[in-house]
């Protein structure tokens, strides 16, 4: 930025919704996404769930005019569906995936299947830290049971951002969080980063009420989510944090409101979030501020780490389960052979059991004996990434108890 007083950034964010097959209209919306974002030219696109490597081949083959920079972040099974499009060359990436990530025997949400991450590039623009990001989704929010997994991933998220913006300027974090502005999570993630909230700090806001993301005018939304909702929620965010010698301020914020401009679908079943930002060197350094505490953090990490202890014990609950109902697999396997060595040897009589259903029970306490081993496995990484967690957060807590 040397010789520029002032950088005009134009950023794009949205979660495409674009699962293959079964996506309403994925293949349109695709295009119309490409297409609007070749006329408008942002600075910077942000996209999630775009799960076909297909549908980002043909967006960058569509940008490659006006974003010349790109990258897709691949992981998990199905893959992240992370990606970046920028104006300004890509020096480096980075793609962190999460420790936790839901379960693998949820099929129906399949959350553990792509593998949720935070895909990071460096800009030679100030020098900039992007992060592209999804945590994982909220399915019930009066009994959330992947809410100490979210609290994890934010943390996770918070100490990558503080680890890896050392040598950065500035930080944009856009993405679909799947947490309400006043929920944990998000009071965590902010408090610990020192990241704002471009829907807060713009001066000029236009779009849906409250900055929502899933809104009801939607037609792709599932209005089942949003009955203790009538306006909508705002779910999708892009949060920025000036880390040494530079200012940024939130000129202005847009959303998309139900409707792409022009045409008579949405770009998705969330709304896009447009943000320009001015971005500014100052006369002297202003030091590393990030993770500057405010008064209200302890409590917040209180309450983090108090979710996240309850999730600890009920993953502690179900490993204790899946370990009993291995080992009971494994006894009945154990008598099986017992009594199927004691009929070779002639010490039985007969065999107690027809031969079919002696072998279906044999085949049965072993695929028990297998899946029940495999969960215990997997709760008992559950119970070390819960517990890790919850011992930084309660190293962190004291350190700010002490803090003058």
């Amino acid at each position: 930025m040397e010789g520029e007083p002032t950088l005009r950034l134009r950023i794009f964010n949205l979660n495409c919704w674009a699962i293959r097959y079964l996506s309403k209209r994925r293949q349109q919306r695709v295009r119309l996404i490409g297409d609007t974002l070749r006329q408008e030219a942002f600075d910077l696109v942000l996209l999630q769930e775009v799960w076909s490597e297909q549908d980002y081949s043909e967006l960058k083959v569509k940008l490659a005019g006006c974003y010349p920079f790109s990258h897709y972040f691949r992981s998990g099974v199905i893959g992240s569906g992370l990606c970046v499009f920028s104006r300004f060359p890509i020096l480096d990436m980075l793609l962190y995936q999460y420790s936790l990530n839901g379960y693998p025997y949820m099929l129906q949400h399949g959350d553990w299947f792509c593998g949720k991450s935070v895909g990071s590039r460096a800009g030679v623009r100030a020098p900039l830290l992007s992060l592209s990001l999804q945590l994982h989704a909220e399915y019930c929010r009066d009994k959330d049971a992947y809410l100490p997994h979210r609290l994890v991933q934010a943390w996770e998220l918070a100490q990558f951002i503080r680890h890896t913006s050392k040598a950065a300027d500035v930080v944009l974090l856009g993405g679909d969080l799947n947490m309400h502005p006043e929920d944990v999570g998000i009071r965590l993630l902010r408090g610990w980063t020192g990241l704002q909230d471009a829907f807060a700090e713009a001066v000029h806001f236009e779009g849906c009420k409250n900055g929502c993301t899933l809104v009801p005018d939607n037609c792709f939304t599932d209005k089942s989510e949003l009955l203790p909702f009538p306006l909508g929620i705002r779910i999708d965010y892009i949060l920025y944090k000036a880390i040494s010698s530079f200012t940024v301020k939130c000129e202005e914020l847009k959303t998309t409101m139900g409707r792409a401009p022009g045409v008579d679908i949405p770009f998705s079943d969330h709304e896009a979030v447009m943000a320009t930002l001015h971005i500014q060197r100052q006369g002297q350094p202003a030091g590393a501020t990030l993770g500057t505490a405010d008064p209200a953090l302890a409590d917040v990490v209180t309450e983090a780490r108090a979710e996240v202890g309850a999730g600890l014990r009920a993953a502690r609950r179900q490993r204790y389960s899946s370990g009993r109902m291995a080992v009971l697999a494994l006894l009945l396997l154990l008598l099986q052979a017992a009594a199927a060595l004691a009929t070779l040897a002639g010490l039985g009589a007969e065999q107690p059991f027809p031969k079919l259903s002696f072998c279906l029970l044999a085949f049965l306490a072993l695929g028990v004996l297998v899946l029940a081993t495999g969960l215990h496995l997997f709760h008992t990484m559950e119970v070390k990434m819960l517990h890790g967690t919850e011992d930084q957060m309660w190293m962190v807590l004291r350190a700010l108890q002490e803090r003058p």
